[in-house]
C-alpha cells in the first residue's frame, strides 16, 4: 500500500519568480511549476498575460505529500512571502496579472484558505484591508520553461529583480 498522497495547491504571490524559492527546501513539497491562471484566453504566452488583457494572473502550482507538509502549512509560507495588502499589483509589479490569490482545489482547501485569511485579518499584522482572492481553481497554463526555477537559472538577475522590485526589504520588515 501506497501511503504517498500528492496534492496540488495553487497560489498567486506576484512575480511567480519570486515564488517558487520559498517551497523548494520544504519537506513534502514534490514540484512547484509557474505559470499563469484565472484568465479567459487559452494557452497564454507571457508577453500576453503582461498586457493585463487575458485576465491572467501569474501563479505557482505546488505539488506536495499531504503526509509530510499540510495545506495549511504551504499557506502560511505563502501569506509570508506577499503584500496581502496591495490590489492588483505586489511591489514593483502593477496590474491584475500580479494580483494575489488562492486558487482551491477543493472544499477543505476553501475552507483551510477562508480561515487563514480571516486569521491573519484578526491578527492584527496588517493595518489595511486584506486583498488576496480566494477562489476555485481553473484551468493553470504553465509557463514558458525559461521561467521554471528562474532563480536557480538566472540568480544574478533574479536576485536584482527581487531586491529592486521592493519584495527583499518588505520581507526583512515583516521577520523583525
Amino acid at each position: 500500500m501506497d501511503n504517498k498522497k500528492t496534492s496540488i495547491a495553487t497560489f498567486a504571490g506576484g512575480c511567480f519568480w519570486c515564488m517558487q524559492p520559498p517551497y523548494h527546501n520544504k519537506v513534502g513539497v514534490e514540484k512547484t511549476i509557474v505559470g499563469y491562471i484565472g484568465g479567459n484566453h487559452p494557452n497564454p504566452t507571457y508577453e500576453e498575460v503582461c498586457t493585463g488583457r487575458t485576465n491572467h494572473t501569474e501563479a505557482m502550482e505546488i505539488y506536495f505529500n499531504s503526509h509530510q507538509i499540510s495545506y495549511l502549512e504551504l499557506l502560511t509560507v505563502f501569506w509570508e512571502n506577499i503584500d496581502p495588502t496591495q490590489y492588483h499589483r505586489q511591489f514593483a509589479d502593477i496590474g491584475s496579472q500580479y494580483r494575489t490569490g488562492i486558487f482551491y482545489h477543493n472544499d477543505e482547501q476553501k475552507k483551510i484558505a477562508e480561515k487563514s485569511k480571516l486569521d491573519l485579518e484578526n491578527s492584527g499584522k496588517h493595518p489595511n484591508p486584506i486583498v488576496t482572492e480566494i477562489s476555485p481553481a481553473t484551468i493553470f497554463y504553465p509557463a514558458e520553461n525559461y521561467h521554471q526555477n528562474y532563480h536557480q537559472k538566472n540568480p544574478l538577475h533574479y536576485n536584482n529583480y527581487k531586491k529592486n522590485s521592493g519584495r527583499e526589504d518588505y520581507l526583512k520588515t515583516q521577520k523583525s
